[in-house]
């Protein structure tokens, strides 16, 4: 149970450090982390259908956030309408 709360709780820190990051690449990278992080969890709670699929559709959205972050630009722009 010990081991649930400790991802649990580096779920939260990833995720605050995914919405203060400026750089898009490392917010696309930690997203796919937070995504490892919750397929563990669900492997822990002996969900692993939920897990195997957590993993697919995490992997699969990381990639697809890492190419279009390199079709564009990879910092976040200051302009603001």
């Amino acid at each position: 149970m010990l081991a649930i709360y400790l991802l649990l709780t580096l779920m939260v820190v990833v995720s605050l450090v995914i919405i203060e990051s400026k750089d898009l690449l490392l917010s696309a990278i930690l997203l796919g982390v937070n995504g490892l992080l919750a397929t563990l969890i669900f492997y822990i709670l002996r969900a692993p259908d939920i897990a195997i699929t957590e993993a697919a559709i995490s992997g699969i959205t990381t990639v697809i956030l890492i190419l279009t972050i390199n079709r564009t630009r990879r910092f976040e722009s200051n302009y603001r309408k």
